[in-house]
Parts: structure tokens; C-alpha cells; sequence
């Protein structure tokens, strides 16, 4: 079977499971908000630590972060005027702008690995730094101030100050720029914490999953601003930063990656449209399976 499919069919089937475990009236939605939760305060600060801590930020590479905060920013632009034009409750609108900007990179993963290997796990970690920066302080603010805390200030403020997703991005840079290794105990607990953030969020994904499409057009306009502007928008960086080779490839595909499963998570924790936020999420993970290896086929 084909190494690609090997890594991505058992997240699917994760996905299945949990839809198959809601069918079967073992859990509900207050399940999926608190594996989400789980998520966000454990496992997901655990990935980033231990994620971003081994990356080599050698700063001839820094366009790659740089690239990828340029796609978010021009991508906020895009689907704030586009948003406004389906009248969405703030709760829909701000799973609208979120959506459009989290690049789903974890998803794109295990594609880089199968088709290009550590080299190409490395740039993308790297387009990912830039990714992650923005989406757990401007994205995750944006959450906060579309959610169910937007006319409190302080406590928006507090949220995103006390962001355990934001301490351990931080954390992780000063341990890298430091060089300051983690012991061989704490790789190995960060390592199974992380090891926790798909089979959580795609469990989620599975449980709130309904295959009635909702809010069609703004679903459409989300998943077509994520997936193909971007692609668009990845094209131009590419030719205005004059890349080529692999670093072209990553950067392309990177930027065309499906909706982040973040948008589920931010959500959830600050009561969002998670209905909505589910379906763009789900739908775009489908398009994602079959676009992604397509699109690594023709640029390679």
C-alpha cells in the first residue's frame, strides 16, 4: 500500500470511530467539548514544546515563517470582506475568519514525510513556526473577541495571555535559541502528551461530524479561501522570494493545506459555532485527501 495512505487512512478511522461512537449513543458533544479542552490545556502545548524546541532555526530559512504569517495576514483581509457578505452571527463569523486562516500543517505532515522525507519535515516545521505564532496569538485573540467573552475585555485579555498553546510556543523558542536540551524523561512525557493531539481532535471532529452541510455558501467561501487563495497567495510568495525545489513545494502545498483543526478547539473553548466550525473543518479534510497528494504530484 501506498506509504502516503498508510499514515493518513488510521487518522480517518479515528474520525470514523468517533462518529461511529456518537451513532452508537456511547458519547455526546459535552464528550468531544471536553476532549477538546484536553487538548488544549495538555496535549497540544506538549506537541509544540517538544515540536518547535528540536527545530533548527537557521535564519537562512526564515522565509519560511515569514511566508506563512504573510498568507495568514492577507488571508484575514480576504475573508473579513467576504465574510461580512453573508450577515453571520459574530458566533459563525468568527469560526468564518479562523477557519480561513489556520493552515492545517499537521495534516500536510504526513505527506512531507512519506514524499520528501526529513528534509521536508524540517521546512515545514519551519512554514509551521510562522503558522503557530499567529494562530495561537491573532487567530486565538480574534476567537476570543468573536466568543461568548467578546464585551469583556479583561477577561479576553486574560485568555490569551494565559494561552497554555502561546506559553509553550514562547517556552519553546527560548529553550531552541538557547540550546537547552530537555532531559530524556520529559522528551518522552512531552512526546506521549503529543502523541494525544490528532486521536483527540479527530475523535472530536468525529463526534460533532453531521453529514448535513451547513451554512453552504459561507462553507464553500471558507474552504475556497483556505485551500485554493492560498494556493494562490502561495504562488506569488514563491515567485516574489524566488524559490525553487523542494522549498517551492513546501511552501505551495503548505499554504493550500485544509482548515486547521484548531478552529474546532478555539470553538469550543470560547463557544463558538462549533457545528459550523465542525462541518468547514470535516469537508475540507475530504477535499484535502484527495487535492493534497494530486498537488504533490504535479509539482513534483
Amino acid at each position: 500500500m501506498n506509504e502516503i495512505a498508510i499514515k493518513i487512512i488510521p487518522i480517518i478511522l479515528i474520525f470514523v470511530l468517533g462518529y461511529l461512537l456518537k451513532k452508537a449513543k456511547l458519547v455526546k458533544k459535552d464528550n468531544a467539548d471536553f476532549l477538546l479542552k484536553l487538548n488544549f490545556y495538555v496535549s497540544l502545548p506538549a506537541l509544540i514544546l517538544i515540536s518547535i524546541s528540536n527545530i533548527t532555526l537557521s535564519f537562512n530559512l526564515i522565509y519560511f515563517p515569514v511566508i506563512a504569517m504573510l498568507i495568514i495576514g492577507l488571508t484575514y483581509g480576504v475573508s473579513f470582506l467576504v465574510g461580512k457578505l453573508f450577515h453571520l452571527k459574530n458566533e459563525s463569523f468568527g469560526v468564518f475568519l479562523v477557519g480561513t486562516m489556520i493552515m492545517n500543517l499537521g495534516f500536510t505532515l504526513p505527506f512531507f514525510i512519506a514524499a520528501y522525507g526529513k528534509e521536508g519535515l524540517a521546512r515545514a516545521s519551519l512554514f509551521d513556526f510562522g503558522n503557530g505564532l499567529l494562530a495561537f496569538t491573532i487567530v486565538y485573540y480574534l476567537a476570543c473577541k468573536y466568543g461568548n467573552n467578546k464585551r469583556d475585555s479583561k477577561a479576553m485579555i486574560k485568555k490569551f495571555i494565559y494561552s497554555p498553546p502561546l506559553w509553550a510556543l514562547f517556552l519553546a523558542i527560548v529553550l531552541n535559541l538557547t540550546q537547552t536540551k530537555i532531559h530524556e524523561i520529559g522528551i518522552s512525557f512531552f512526546q506521549i502528551l503529543g502523541n494525544m493531539t490528532i486521536p483527540l481532535i479527530m475523535l472530536s471532529l468525529g463526534i460533532y461530524f453531521s453529514p448535513k452541510i451547513v451554512k453552504i455558501l459561507p462553507l464553500i467561501s471558507a474552504i475556497f479561501i483556505r485551500m485554493f487563495v492560498g494556493l494562490l497567495l502561495g504562488f506569488i510568495f514563491v515567485y516574489l522570494f524566488n524559490l525553487e525545489g523542494l522549498n517551492k513545494i513546501i511552501v505551495l502545498i503548505s499554504a493550500s493545506a485544509p482548515i486547521g483543526y484548531n478552529t474546532l478547539t478555539f470553538a469550543s473553548m470560547e463557544n463558538l459555532d462549533k457545528e459550523f466550525a465542525t462541518s468547514i473543518i470535516s469537508y475540507s479534510i475530504l477535499i484535502g485527501i484527495i487535492f493534497i497528494p494530486i498537488l504533490i504530484y504535479f509539482l513534483s
